[in-house]
Order: C-alpha cells, then sequence, then structure tokens
C-alpha cells in the first residue's frame, strides 16, 4: 500500500473534501489523525469507519486557526502516534459577498480560519519532520486562489495565499527532505457547494461535471506518497480542465 506505516494529520476532516481524503488515506494504508471543530459524535464514527480498514485513527477537537490549539494539537498527535509523516491543512470556510457588501469581519474570518491555520500547522510539524528526516506537506487551495472568482475575493485571497505559502516552504524545507505541494480543486460537490447553481459552471467544465472528493483524495494520496518524491513546490489543479 501507498502510505503504509505512515501517519497523516489531516484538518477539518470530519466531513466534505477533508473526509474523503482521510478514507483515501486510510485505504492506503496510512494511520489517520484528524481535527474537527463542531460534532464530536459524528467525529467519534468517522474514527469507527476508519478503523475498520485496518488502521489507527484518532479524531481530536481542535481549532486550527488558533496557534496555542495547533501546537497542543501536534504535539497530542506525536504522543498518540509516535511521528507525523504527512499534513494535510484542509481547514476552510466561506464568506462569500461581493467587495461593495464585504464587511471587515467577513474578511478576517476567512483569512484567519483559511491561510492563518496553514501557518499553524505547518509550522508545528516542521521541527518533528526535520527529526526524522522527510516529510509531506499538502496545502488545500481552490482554483478560485488561482483564477479568481467574482463575490469570493476573500476567500480567493486566502487561497491564492496557500499557494505562495507553499512555494516558499517547499524552498525552505526541500533540502530537509521535506516536499511541500497544493491541491487546488475546482468545483466539487459538498456541503459548501451544495447551494450554488451549478448549472453555469459546468458548462465551462471540459469533463462537463463536477468532481467529487475522492477525486481530489486520489491526488493528495499522490503527492504524500513516495511516488511523487521528486515533486515539490507545485500546485496541481483538480478540476475538469476549468483552469486551462
Amino acid at each position: 500500500m501507498l502510505l503504509e506505516n505512515k501517519t497523516a494529520l489531516i484538518t477539518g476532516a470530519s466531513r466534505g473534501i477533508g473526509k474523503a481524503i482521510a478514507l483515501q488515506m486510510a485505504k492506503a494504508g496510512a494511520n489517520i489523525a484528524f481535527s474537527y471543530r463542531s460534532s464530536e459524535e459524528k467525529a467519534n464514527a468517522f474514527v469507527d469507519e476508519l478503523t475498520v480498514l485496518g488502521v489507527n485513527a484518532k479524531a481530536y477537537k481542535s481549532d486550527a486557526a488558533n496557534f496555542e490549539a495547533a501546537e497542543k494539537l501536534v504535539k497530542d498527535v506525536l504522543a498518540d502516534f509516535g511521528n507525523v509523516d504527512i499534513l494535510v491543512n484542509n481547514a476552510g470556510i466561506t464568506r462569500d459577498k461581493l467587495m461593495l457588501r464585504m464587511k471587515s469581519e467577513d474578511w478576517d474570518d476567512v483569512i484567519h480560519t483559511n491561510l492563518k491555520s496553514v501557518f499553524n500547522l505547518t509550522k508545528q510539524v516542521m521541527r518533528p519532520m526535520m527529526k526524522q528526516k522527510g516529510g509531506s506537506i499538502i496545502n488545500i487551495s481552490s482554483i478560485v486562489g488561482v483564477k479568481g472568482q467574482a463575490g469570493q475575493a476573500n476567500y480567493a485571497a486566502s487561497k491564492a495565499g496557500i499557494i505562495g505559502f507553499s512555494k516558499s516552504i517547499a524552498q525552505e524545507m526541500g533540502s530537509r527532505n521535506i516536499r511541500c505541494n497544493v491541491i487546488a480543486p475546482g468545483f466539487i460537490q459538498t456541503d459548501m457547494t451544495a447551494d450554488l447553481d451549478t448549472e453555469g459552471f459546468i458548462k465551462n467544465i471540459p469533463l462537463q461535471r463536477l468532481g467529487n472528493g475522492e477525486e481530489v483524495a486520489d491526488a493528495v494520496v499522490f503527492l504524500a506518497s513516495d511516488m511523487a518524491r521528486y515533486i515539490t513546490g507545485q500546485t496541481i489543479s483538480v478540476c475538469g480542465g476549468l483552469s486551462m
């Protein structure tokens, strides 16, 4: 299996793309530590779903956007699992509004959750990964961070920031055998896209359909594995061709 005996830490993995990533990683043999913010019941049920696949799994209630909470999360995961081989920064929110109507708190909330969380968790795993002489950091951006989107200036800025951040980390940590890459999903069927009028988007997608979480997760598994051992600082768009 591609990720056998590796431990993955995934933020925001109790639903949506994060949940799909955790499932695919577990199927590839990885032990799974994941954070969540809301329902403990759902998180525990997901732990049971993962352990059925024959891997170790544990859920941690934690706010990735809080620096002290991120520090404690990584310490707890290291105590429970012994190491962190893979970090997937997936936690994210939207507060969509046209710029003329966007409030300051709409901007701050999105930047804080989507971008600060990536800094927080990356900062905490770097030393353990350096100590074990390797690791893979995968940050979930968005096609909106590549091409922009009306009504999503805050979300686009946060996701574009992730791309620049990841390229910098790849350059800083490459000599330590720590890779950092980005996945930029397009329009994926999740709770966040459930209320969108998708017909207008689909006509602009060469593959003529929305993506699903498993398709994003497959790309993450690849980047996390040794098959991608010479890939760093890259952004892979999983978008059905929308960003061409």
